[in-house]
């Protein structure tokens, strides 16, 4: 494990960011302390031959120039979307940032994705990063203390832990939003990619991608990946996982790319994951739409605004936790 100045953020602020490398059983990972984000990830393929397979910028300009499609990158204080960039709770009517049209998008125009944290390690294969989200920052009540702990296990696996609590009732979501592309991060699209989710619904959304409420059976539609079939595009999607929420990490989905071999197996403790297939990419980046895959393991969209999903309420003296999980192999 080390670390190393990647660069630092424009005057008058002139943060450091530092990367931090993790490296165990073939599997070798970069994190930012910008952003939290997931810079790369390096894996063999079924003949040995070593790639990225994420999605990434090579330096820090990169990141700050192209924030929109938030490669890699942590996601709060709320990941996905929330109604007209308001909600209530307690009685009370809290208003936020609204940067996806008339919603709340991933935290708000600034949120945990455009900040530096803090690090420190974590036995031989982890960096635990933590900031304070002070209240009110993005219009999110509460002063919120929040971790998130990238550590490599035995045989390669990398497990990411989020842990926050809060000094006054608030709403919390966290997720990574890597783009994963198992043939490499510059081999072009990843819609020949094959997946598999275990979620036999997906929450219904109106044309702002807000849920509308119901939860849509994907039986004979193109959202069954109840067995494994080619992505295709043309997702941005909230899957209900058929595990519901959990306190152990539980595998949920399995992506493949037949031509390298490789395998991604994703568990996690949430009751959703989002796919997305990067077809809102746009002519100024290095990728195009269909280059990455997101699934972006979660409590579903707009849940302060819906009561019938589950909860993503943090009170004090309560600890929000959450992990996921990623595993890598090789199919022949």
């Amino acid at each position: 494990m080390s670390s190393e100045l990647f660069g630092t953020l424009p005057d008058p602020d002139g943060t450091p960011v530092h990367r931090w490398t993790l490296e165990r059983d073939g599997v070798r990972v970069r994190i930012l302390t910008y952003g939290g984000i997931l810079q790369s990830v390096e894996v063999p393929d079924r003949d040995g031959a070593v790639a990225d397979v994420v999605l990434g910028f090579a330096d820090l300009d990169g990141y700050l120039t192209h924030p929109e499609p938030y490669l890699g990158a942590v996601v709060g204080r709320y990941a996905n979307r929330i109604a007209g960039g308001r909600f209530v709770l307690d009685d009370r009517t809290y208003h936020l940032a609204q940067n996806n049209g008339q919603n709340s998008l991933h935290g708000g125009e600034r949120g945990f994705d455009k900040r530096v944290w803090d690090a420190e390690t974590v036995g031989e294969h982890g960096v635990r990063l933590s900031r304070v989200s002070p209240h009110d920052e993005e219009g999110f009540p509460g002063r919120v203390e929040v971790s998130v702990t990238y550590e490599l296990e035995a045989g390669g696996a990398l497990r990411i832990s989020y842990e926050a609590v809060t000094d006054a009732a608030t709403h919390v979501n966290l997720t990574n939003h890597t783009y994963w592309n198992l043939g490499g991060a510059a081999s072009g699209s990843a819609g020949g990619h094959e997946l598999r989710i275990d979620g036999g619904r997906v929450t219904a959304v109106d044309e702002g991608l807000i849920p509308t409420g119901e939860l849509v059976d994907v039986g004979g539609t193109r959202f069954d990946f109840r067995e494994s079939r080619k992505v295709g595009g043309g997702y941005d999607h909230n899957y209900v996982l058929d595990k519901g929420v959990g306190g152990e990490a539980v595998e949920v989905a399995e992506l493949c790319d037949p031509a390298s071999g490789r395998v991604l197996v994703v568990g996690t403790t949430e009751p959703g994951v989002q796919l997305y297939t990067s077809d809102g990419f746009d002519a100024a980046l290095p990728f195009a739409p269909g280059d990455g895959i997101a699934l972006e393991t979660q409590h579903f969209p707009d849940s302060p605004n819906r009561v019938e999903f589950p909860s993503t309420v943090l009170r004090p003296g309560d600890v929000y936790r959450s992990q996921t999980v990623y595993r890598f192999g090789n199919r022949g």
